[in-house]
C-alpha cells in the first residue's frame, strides 16, 4: 500500500487537502478500482479482481479515438502535491485519456470521471446522423464509498467544466441512472437540466445492463450553477 493510502485509513479526520488533477498512468490500477467498487460493488474476489484488470485493459487500448476529438480521465486524489513539484514524462504523451508524466508523490485517487468530445452517446443531428460538436461528454463519475458527500463530485465536475471550456466547447453532457435520485439532485444543483427525447427518436445511451434507463441531461456552460 502507498503511504497516502496508509495516512487515509490511520487518520481520516486529518488526511491533506484533496485535489482534483488530470490523471496519469501510475494512477490507472486505482481509478480502476473506484470504478468498479462504484459501479458494481457487489462483486466479490476473483470475480472482483478480474473486473478490475478487464477496466484496467480498457482505459489503457484507448488508442481509438476518432481524429480531432479529445478524452482526458479526472481524478481527486489525497496525499498528493498540489505543486506536482516531481513529474516525469512530457506534456504530449497520453495513453486512452492518460497522461503520460509520473510523479514521485502520487496521492490516493477518491474520486474518477471522464470528459471527452467523441460525442458516442450524444444526439446525432441531421438526415447523415453526423457527431455533434461543441458539447462535451462527462461519463464515470465515481466516488469510493468512504469519501462520499464531501463535495467531490461537485469538484470533479467543475475541473471537467473548465477543462469543456478551455477546448473551446459550449456546454457539456451526460447521461444519469434514473434510479439514482441522489444523482440527479447533483447533478440539477451543478446547472445540469433534462433534455427530452422527441416521439420517436432514438438517442443512443450507455451500454449496460438492459434494465438500466438514464435521463440525458445537459448543461450551457454560461449557465450559473445553483448552491446545495
Amino acid at each position: 500500500a502507498c503511504r497516502a493510502t496508509q495516512v487515509v485509513h490511520l487518520f481520516p479526520t486529518v488526511s491533506p487537502e484533496i485535489v482534483v488533477r488530470e490523471a496519469r498512468l501510475e494512477d490507472c490500477w486505482e481509478v480502476a478500482e473506484t470504478h468498479c467498487s462504484s459501479f458494481f460493488p457487489e462483486y466479490s474476489f476473483p470475480l472482483d479482481f478480474v473486473l478490475r484488470v478487464d477496466r484496467l485493459v480498457g482505459m489503457l487500448s484507448g488508442f481509438s479515438i476518432p481524429p480531432g476529438c479529445r478524452r482526458t480521465c479526472l481524478v481527486a486524489v489525497i496525499g498528493g502535491s498540489v505543486g506536482d513539484t516531481f513529474l516525469f514524462g512530457t506534456e504530449d504523451f497520453k495513453i486512452g485519456g492518460f497522461d503520460g508524466k509520473f510523479s514521485l508523490n502520487k496521492g490516493y485517487v477518491t474520486g474518477i470521471l471522464t470528459i471527452d468530445t467523441v460525442a458516442d452517446f450524444l444526439p446525432r443531428k441531421g438526415p447523415l446522423r453526423q457527431r455533434r460538436t461543441g458539447i462535451a461528454y462527462i461519463s464515470n463519475v465515481a466516488v469510493r464509498e468512504r469519501f462520499r458527500r464531501k463535495g467531490i463530485a461537485k469538484r470533479l465536475i467543475a475541473k471537467a467544466e473548465a477543462q469543456a471550456k478551455s477546448w473551446g466547447f459550449r456546454a457539456v453532457a451526460l447521461h444519469c441512472d434514473l434510479n439514482n435520485p441522489d444523482a440527479k439532485k447533483l447533478y440539477k444543483d451543478q446547472g445540469f437540466r433534462c433534455i427530452t427525447a422527441s416521439e420517436g427518436a432514438n438517442w443512443p445511451q450507455p451500454k449496460t445492463a438492459p434494465d438500466v434507463k438514464f435521463n440525458f441531461m445537459m448543461k450551457l456552460l454560461n449557465t450559473p450553477t445553483t448552491t446545495a
